[in-house]
């Protein structure tokens, strides 16, 4: 915490010493949203570069002004908290002046910004944000409270905790782990415990594009386990977005990599090429949007693609035949074929990518 502190301090000393020498202060942090400060490692997955270009936030001009005011605001807020060891979530920092802030989204927006500026994650800024992903099976574990927490399967999961950095004693004879995209692609697995029936495992779902905690969880889960890791996404560009995010990150959280990757993760299902090898009726799937296409072209381009040949080939065919599959496509085979035959035959064969 002193160092967090001393950061912020470091800050308005600057700003105090534009003030003295007559100039307008200005904040200036690396600029994260840049594909040009990105690279791509193996190790890693996408991080940013140790010399990239920077951005300014002035005092003095019209447009930046008023997110100058903004970082200040948030700055003072996270030095109380900070000093006095409590904690908000970025919901209760936008609740705290809604006038003011204007959007949740500007809140989000500038926490990832001092983060970035200052160097340090998110999580030690006594930041913490809402969860919305939930974890099932074999696991348990002790909050920082000491509260106690047993995902083992019944039809139920738990939510993710929210200071994942803070849990400690992880117990779990889980043999993987499975991410799934959709929460009810997840439930129903519950449903028909798969958590049990196969092997041990540990099941996760972000419910679309995961969280900060999500993200987080899964890699302490890969830190502390070293079991294989599995997606189950849908086949159509977002799905691969999402898998891509576990896996290799996201370029505006770039400059938190190493806290929040798993390049180890495997792409188990549904693969473009299940459609065909599994003969799923074309009535079932939905024809690409122009957004999709454009999605899949983007997604085409990125550096861990080309390291990826696999990967390349299931593209091409999402691409040349321009259909989307949900992973409850495979309902019409049978009410229970994702959980029965689907996971097992790949989970025995090593159907993953």
């Amino acid at each position: 915490s002193s160092e967090v502190l001393e950061a912020i301090e470091n800050v308005i000393q600057d700003i105090l010493e534009s003030l003295a020498q007559k100039k307008a202060p200005v904040l200036t942090l690396d600029n994260r949203s840049d594909w040009r400060n990105i690279e791509f490692k193996d190790s890693v997955g996408l991080q940013m570069i140790p010399r990239c270009t920077r951005k300014q936030i002035r005092s003095d001009c019209p447009r930046s002004a008023p997110k100058f005011a903004l970082m200040l605001k948030i700055l003072s807020m996270i030095y109380k908290m900070v000093q006095s060891n409590t904690y908000a979530t970025k919901r209760d920092i936008y609740y705290s002046d809604t006038l003011l802030f204007g959007s949740q989204s500007v809140v989000d927006n500038i926490i990832n910004d001092i983060s970035c500026m200052l160097k340090i994650p998110r999580r030690s800024l006594h930041i913490l944000s809402t969860t919305k992903g939930f974890v099932a099976g074999n696991l348990s574990y002790t909050e920082e409270d000491g509260t106690k927490v047993n995902c083992t399967c019944g039809a139920t999961a738990v939510t993710v905790p929210s200071n994942v950095q803070g849990i400690k004693n992880l117990i779990s004879h889980a043999k993987f782990m499975l991410i799934v995209e959709k929460d009810a692609t997840f439930q129903r697995l519950l449903d028909d415990d798969f958590c049990n029936k196969l092997s041990p495992c540990i099941m996760i779902t972000g419910r679309g594009v995961p969280d900060l905690n999500t993200r987080l969880l899964v890699r302490k889960l890969w830190d502390t386990f070293h079991i294989p890791i599995f997606t189950l996404m849908d086949a159509d560009p977002h799905g691969v977005e999402i898998m891509c995010i576990y896996k290799y990150g996201s370029v505006s959280m770039s400059f938190e990599a190493h806290h929040l990757t798993v390049p180890s993760i495997k792409w188990l299902g549904l693969l473009p090429s299940d459609i065909e090898r599994l003969n799923i009726r074309k009535d079932v799937l939905i024809p690409f949007t122009k957004q999709d296409q454009n999605k899949l072209a983007s997604i085409q381009k990125r550096p861990y693609i080309a390291c990826q040949p696999m990967w390349k080939k299931e593209l091409e065919i999402m691409a040349a035949s321009k259909l989307k599959a949900e992973i409850q496509v495979l309902t019409s085979l049978s009410s229970d074929y994702l959980s029965r035959v689907y996971l097992p035959n790949k989970l025995q064969f090593g159907g993953w990518l």
